[in-house]
C-alpha cells in the first residue's frame, strides 16, 4: 500500500517574506496598472489553483477568450514551492498519484519527472520499525512482515481483498457508494483495533487531515483505488510543477498574478453580464461569464446567494503544520512513508524528501520532512521544533539533534471538510446565470476532485454560451 497527500486548490496560507521566492512562475502580467486590463475579457476565471488552472486549460483548448485573476504572487494555491538555499520545500506533505484520471487525461507526465515512493511505510511502533508493503508489488517483502504487531494475518488479508474490491470498481461507482466515516467502514470490514490505530489511523491522517476517521467512506474507496493502480511520486521540480505545467498552455496575457478579486457581481441575465471588482477598485464585465474557483469560504464571501439551502453550522477545520530540516544523512536510505504507529507524540508522518528525488535538496545534503495534523496554535514554531526533534531522537538516535531546522509551514486550511453526507460526483457548477463555481470542495478534496470540477465548470460556461457542441 502506498500513500498521497491531497491539499488542493487555493491556499490562505502566505510565506515567510525572506524566503518566499518560488522556482515556478509562469509569464504573467502583474496587474498594478488598472489601464491594462481589459474590459471584456470574454470570461473571468478568479483564482489559479488546480480547479482554476484546469478551468483556464479547458477555455483556451476551445479558443475562448479568458482573463484569469490570482491574488498571490504565483500559481497553484496550496499546491506550492518555495526554494530555500537550494532546497525545494513543498508547502506541507504533498505527494502526487500517478493513477489520478483525470491527470492522467490532462498532464504531460513524463515532463513532470516523477519520482515514485517504495509502495509501502514503516510503522513506528513499540520503539522499532516494522514494515506494510503492498503484497501485490512487493510480495516477498509483505509476507516478511506477516509475523509483525502491525496488524494480524487477517488484517493483511483484508488489506488485499480490500485493494482488489476498489481497482475493479468504475469511479463512478465508489464515489456515489452508499457512505459512512472511514472508521465505521473499517470497523464493518472485520479490521482490527489493531491495524486501525497503529497503520490505518496515521496513514489515512496524512492524506485527509482528520485522525477520528470520520471522512466518508466514498474518498477512502477511490483514494484506495488510486494507490493500487498507480504510484506515489514526487515530481523532480517539486510539487509546483503541476500546475506550472498547466498555466504554461495558456495564452499570453491571459493570467495576472498579485491580481485579488473581492467582489462578484453576478448581473442580471443578457442586460448586464456578471463582473468582478479587483482590490484596487477596477470593475470588470466578463460577457461570457465568470468562475470562482476559490476555497469554500472565500466563495461563501464573494458569492453568498450561492449557498442560500446551506447549513450555517461550523465544519471541521482540517489543519497541519509541515517542519523540514536539512541534515548530511538519511537514518533510512529508502524512498518509503514513515508513520507513527505507537500512538504516542505528535509526529504523524515523516519522509526523507532526498531519498525520493534528490533533486530536493543540494548535493550532499539530505531535505527532512515531518508532518503533524491539527493546528497547534497555543505553541510556538520554536516549542514544535524542540518536541519533534526530542521525539524523532527516540526513533533515530542522538544524531536528530544535529539536524538544522529550514522552515515550519502551517497551513491552517489544508483542505475542505468531506464528512458525510457528501456529493463527491461533482455539485453543479453553475450557481447563477453566466456565474460558476468550481474547486475540491464541489467534488473530492484531492488533486483529482479540483481538476474534474474545473473542467465541469469550464464545460458548464461552454455549453450555456453555445460556443461548441458538447
Amino acid at each position: 500500500m502506498t500513500l498521497l497527500l491531497l491539499p488542493l486548490s487555493h491556499s490562505s496560507f502566505a510565506p515567510p517574506k525572506a524566503h518566499a521566492s518560488s522556482p515556478f512562475s509562469p509569464r504573467a502580467h502583474s496587474s498594478s496598472s488598472p489601464s491594462t486590463v481589459s474590459t471584456q475579457p470574454g470570461a473571468i476565471i478568479v483564482g489559479a489553483g488546480l480547479a482554476g488552472l484546469a478551468a483556464a486549460t479547458h477555455l483556451a483548448a476551445s479558443s475562448i477568450p479568458f482573463l484569469l485573476f490570482e491574488a498571490s504572487d504565483a500559481v497553484g494555491g496550496r499546491v506550492r514551492t518555495d526554494s530555500l538555499d537550494g532546497f525545494l520545500l513543498d508547502r506541507g506533505f504533498q505527494i502526487f498519484l500517478t493513477a489520478y484520471p483525470e491527470a492522467r487525461r490532462l498532464l504531460d507526465y513524463p515532463s513532470l519527472r516523477l519520482r515514485p515512493f517504495y509502495p509501502g511505510a514503516l510503522v513506528y511502533h513499540a520503539r522499532r520499525f516494522h514494515r506494510v508493503a503492498d503484497p501485490f508489488r512487493r510480495p516477498i517483502h509483505a509476507l516478511a512482515s506477516l509475523p509483525n504487531p502491525i496488524g494480524s494475518l487477517p488484517d493483511k488479508l483484508l488489506v488485499g481483498l480490500a485493494r482488489l474490491r476498489a481497482a475493479s470498481l468504475p469511479d463512478s461507482v465508489l464515489l456515489s457508494a452508499p457512505e459512512s466515516t472511514i472508521s465505521a467502514r473499517l470497523r464493518a470490514a472485520g479490521f482490527s483495533p489493531a491495524i486501525v490505530d497503529r497503520f490505518f489511523r496515521p496513514f489515512l491522517a496524512g492524506i485527509f487531515f482528520d485522525p477520528d476517521l470520520a471522512t466518508t467512506s466514498r474518498l477512502f474507496d477511490f483514494v484506495f483505488k488510486c494507490l493500487a493502480l498507480g504510484d506515489n511520486a514526487l515530481p523532480a521540480a517539486g510539487i509546483s510543477a503541476i500546475p506550472a505545467q498547466l498555466a504554461a498552455r495558456l495564452p499570453p496575457g491571459s493570467l495576472r498574478l498579485r491580481s485579488r478579486v473581492v467582489a462578484v457581481d453576478a448581473g442580471s441575465g443578457a442586460a448586464r453580464p456578471p463582473s468582478v471588482t479587483l482590490e484596487e477598485g477596477d470593475a470588470i464585465t466578463a460577457d461570457l461569464g465568470v468562475i470562482v474557483a476559490v476555497e469554500k469560504p472565500e466563495v461563501e464571501k464573494l458569492l453568498p446567494q450561492a449557498f442560500p439551502q446551506e447549513e450555517k453550522k461550523p465544519k471541521p477545520v482540517r489543519s497541519t503544520v509541515c517542519l523540514y530540516f536539512s541534515t548530511d544523512r538519511a537514518p533510512v536510505q529508502e524512498p518509503i512513508l514513515i508513520l507513527n504507529g505507537s500512538g504516542e507524540g505528535i509526529v504523524n508522518n515523516m519522509f526523507f524528501a532526498t531519498n525520493v528525488t534528490p533533486s530536493y535538496a543540494p548535493v550532499g545534503k539530505v531535505l527532512v520532512s515531518v508532518s503533524l495534523i491539527g493546528a497547534f496554535l497555543e505553541r510556538s514554531d520554536e516549542d514544535l521544533t524542540a518536541e519533534v526533534v526530542q521525539e524523532l531522537t527516540g526513533w533515530f538516535g542522538a544524531e536528530v539533534r544535529s539536524w538544522r531546522h529550514l522552515r515550519t509551514y502551517r497551513i491552517e486550511f489544508a483542505q475542505p471538510d468531506q464528512t458525510p453526507p457528501t456529493d463527491l460526483v461533482g455539485k453543479e457548477p453553475r450557481v447563477g446565470e453566466g456565474v460558476y463555481v468550481c474547486g475540491d470542495h464541489r467534488t473530492s478534496a484531492t488533486f483529482d476532485g479540483a481538476l474534474v470540477s474545473g473542467r465541469m465548470a469550464a464545460e458548464a460556461l461552454i455549453r450555456d454560451r453555445g460556443l461548441s457542441k458538447m
